[in-house]
């Protein structure tokens, strides 16, 4: 499901929503049951957005065109990014750490909290249409695939790899798309 689900974001597919929104139950329970608890708060936060960016990216002009397009963030939006990571880095690792202390001991704070910053970045930016979500979502498989590789979850390494190839496309293709907006491609 996240395969087809990234394939429909790179492709501008409004049905990357409900399909999201399918795949987060997966990884939420997943997530929950390998104590990945930064990774179970990405999923849920997926899916509010899920829903978000459906409802955005549905809405149209009065001439029917789709009022949102992909654009590059400015110097601005970069800095607002930057500071959602940080504060979503922090409160995820120290939320982490209280519940490794509880019931968790297995948690990886740290690597579990940079994963999922960069993944609630990434998700916001998606739904915003900005460019520089890819970056984001590259990040968040590169750091995603030894955590889940640690815990045992070779299969999900191997996905989070294959996205990761996929969001080089995904970042190519809306890069293109930014640069020349009145494109049909």
């Amino acid at each position: 499901m996240g395969i087809f689900s990234v394939w429909l974001s790179k492709k501008e597919n409004i049905w990357v929503y409900p399909v999201g929104l399918i795949n987060t139950s997966i990884y939420t329970y997943l997530s929950f049951q390998y104590h990945l608890g930064g990774e179970a708060s990405v999923n849920f936060y997926y899916t509010i957005m899920n829903i978000y960016g459906w409802y955005v990216w549905a809405q149209k002009s009065t001439t029917q065109e789709h009022l949102l397009k992909i654009q590059f963030s400015t110097k601005k939006e970069w800095l607002y990014q930057i500071l959602f990571f940080s504060i979503f880095y922090i409160a995820i690792y120290f939320a982490l750490v209280y519940l490794k202390t509880i019931f968790w001991d297995g948690a990886i704070p740290w690597a579990d909290a940079l994963a999922s910053a960069s993944a609630f970045t990434g998700m916001w930016l998606m739904t915003r249409k900005k460019v520089e979500s890819w970056y984001w979502w590259i990040f968040t498989n590169i750091c995603s695939i030894p955590l889940y590789f640690v815990k045992g979850l070779v299969f999900t390494s191997v996905y989070y790899l294959i996205l990761l190839i996929m969001a080089f496309g995904g970042w190519a293709a809306w890069r293109k798309k930014a640069m020349n907006p009145y494109s049909k491609d």
